[in-house]
């Protein structure tokens, strides 16, 4: 692959990967990330915990990011795994307008269905109306379970909520549902697991079938066996598979831009022209060495 390709890699869950993963993906060519709330692997069991967790996601992971020349956005929002623990949910409910003004909160996300239970139901339908409210983009969680009938309702109860399929990213879709989440206008987002979900092998032939309009690569890197360099390895497969660059670079770069970028918070400057790196820096007194000598670009060398 290319060594100048800039990846994005549009769902990542960094607060469970290590210094090592930002280090390998900023070498593998990664500009920019987005990171979506999502649960702990037990439930949270107080509004302090989500309120601490989104807090990161604004304020150290974005520094953690930045020390590896990597710049860090986040979507925001109730998970549907814990949207049934009604009493709790409704809490989070009110906390999320708090988060969603900040600067590196590109979407309301990822909400949606887990095992399509009527309180799933009744918190992704107020989420959608924040989203509709705020005029934001809106990243959805497709279930693993019943994956295509979860997938439809997800898409209509989005049209029934007068959202336009344009700003809504259908995530981890597959082959059943690909077809059908671009005939009714939606992006269709694929998750790259090394052994379930999508295959990067799978994905080359998605993007042969079905072009790369409103198709992106993500990982889904997070706590469990996962790859936080799955886009710039299917990026590179594509090519070797005599996939285009251009469709490489629709499907791993531009159409994450694109999709998370409309607010105008997701910026191609924030990475052409960026901050450079100074790892002297702390956050809340904290940095993310451990004794080792500090990364300081020539122009912050006072």
């Amino acid at each position: 692959m290319d060594e100048k390709m800039m990846i994005i890699d549009p769902h990542v869950h960094m607060t469970s990967r290590t210094t090592d993963d930002y280090e390998a993906m900023a070498a593998a060519g990664v500009v920019a990330i987005i990171e979506p709330s999502f649960w702990l692997g037990q439930p949270r069991t107080q509004v302090g915990s989500f309120q601490d967790y989104f807090s990161s996601l604004v304020g150290w992971e974005p520094f953690r990011a930045s020390q590896f020349g990597i710049k860090h956005y986040c979507t925001i929002g109730l998970n549907s795994k814990e949207a049934n623990n009604e009493a709790l949910a409704e809490q989070v409910i009110e906390l999320l307008p708090l988060y969603l003004h900040k600067e590196n909160v590109v979407a309301i996300g990822e909400i949606g269905y887990d095992d399509q239970t009527p309180a799933e139901d009744k918190f992704f339908r107020m989420q959608l109306e924040m989203a509709k409210e705020l005029d934001m983009t809106v990243q959805v969680h497709t279930p693993h379970r019943d994956k295509k009938a979860g997938t439809i309702k997800s898409m209509e109860v989005c049209l029934e909520h007068g959202l336009d399929p344009a700003n809504v990213i259908i995530d981890h879709n597959n082959e059943e549902t690909v077809k059908e989440v671009l005939d009714r206008g939606f992006i269709a987002a694929f998750t790259i697991y090394p052994k379930t979900k999508m295959g990067n092998e799978r994905m080359v032939e998605v993007v042969k079938k079905y072009g790369s309009s409103n198709i992106i690569v993500d990982s889904s890197a997070d706590w469990g066996v996962s790859d936080p360099l799955a886009v710039p390895k299917t990026a590179s497969l594509m090519l070797k598979r005599g996939i285009s660059m251009e469709d490489v670079r629709k499907t791993c770069y531009q159409n994450a831009l694109d999709a998370f970028g409309k607010n105008g918070k997701m910026k191609e400057s924030h990475w052409l022209q960026p901050d450079s790196i100074n790892q002297s820096q702390l956050f809340n007194d904290n940095s993310v060495l451990r004794g080792q000598t500090p990364r300081i670009d020539e122009d912050q060398i006072t």
